[in-house]
């Protein structure tokens, strides 16, 4: 009984200092125009089908090592877990492993609570690099989902969270994605691309039913991954060719159905 009620305690401080504070997602200097590839750390990734320079790409925690082999040397935004940083478990002591030496454009450091500079040196102790760095607190993290998927969340534990690659998704359509593709984000699977623990991957639930959400909502997410194809709904990313034609043959139906409407209502014309 005493934990519900500080559950609910949390909840409900949670939601009265987000609609007191009102929060903004994260915004980019420059928004994205056009394809958004999302990289996330499951130890599946396929490059999307006509990958080229027009694409952005976003990376999350230790999956630049995917990008890296695809040739691409700096991703143009990076989500990074606080624990990340200084954390000692295994997860974390390899994401500094594999980032150690390399750089991103924008870096994003989420929920990190302590002072800056110490970021800033806990991000040179390993020579990861950056053109601008900037923290995510919970509140910004909410509004992303609020403010592209309609729901309202107070992150009470990992079932009621996000994973950063869900997040990076968010992020990506609420700054001017065209389309978002993602790979190596599969809530279905287990492990971390970047080392052979096997460890038990978090959020499962609410990554799917959020997933799931978007595309009740209509947005232009696709995935380069059949397995996640399958398993969750998310239509495969085919090329852009092809996303052109289903969306012309979808615009091309709606007129048929309009004109088909107006002829049988001529008052509507």
């Amino acid at each position: 009984m005493a934990a519900q009620f500080s559950e609910l305690k949390k909840h409900y401080y949670r939601q009265i200092k987000y609609h007191l504070t009102r929060p903004k997602p994260p915004i980019l200097a420059e928004r994205f125009s056009g394809p958004v590839l999302v990289v996330g750390s499951a130890p599946v990734s396929n490059k999307p089908m006509d990958f080229d320079e027009s694409f952005r790409v976003i990376t999350i925690n230790g999956s630049q090592t995917v990008t890296k082999g695809w040739g691409i040397k700096v991703p143009d935004v990076t989500l990074v877990q606080f624990n990340q940083i200084e954390g000692t478990n295994t997860n974390a002591v390899e994401v500094r492993r594999v980032l150690n030496g390399e750089r991103t454009k924008m870096l994003y450091v989420l929920l990190w609570r302590k002072e800056f500079q110490r970021l800033e040196d806990g991000l040179k102790a390993f020579n990861y690099g950056y053109d601008k760095l900037e923290i995510v607190d919970r509140y910004k993290r909410m509004a992303l989902l609020d403010r592209v998927g309609g729901v309202k969340c107070s992150e009470l534990g990992a079932d009621d969270k996000c994973s950063n690659g869900i997040n990076a998704v968010l992020f990506a359509l609420y700054n001017g994605a065209t389309e978002v593709i993602i790979t190596g984000i599969n809530p279905d699977s287990g492990g971390h691309v970047y080392n052979t623990e096997n460890l038990a991957r978090l959020h499962v639930r609410k990554d799917r039913e959020v997933l799931e959400r978007l595309l009740e909502r209509g947005y232009p997410v696709f995935t380069s991954d059949p397995a996640v194809s399958r398993s969750i709904g998310l239509p495969l990313w085919k090329g852009r060719a092809e996303v052109g034609r289903v969306q012309g043959a979808a615009a091309q139906k709606t007129r048929a159905e309009l004109k088909q409407t107006v002829a049988a209502n001529p008052s509507l014309g």
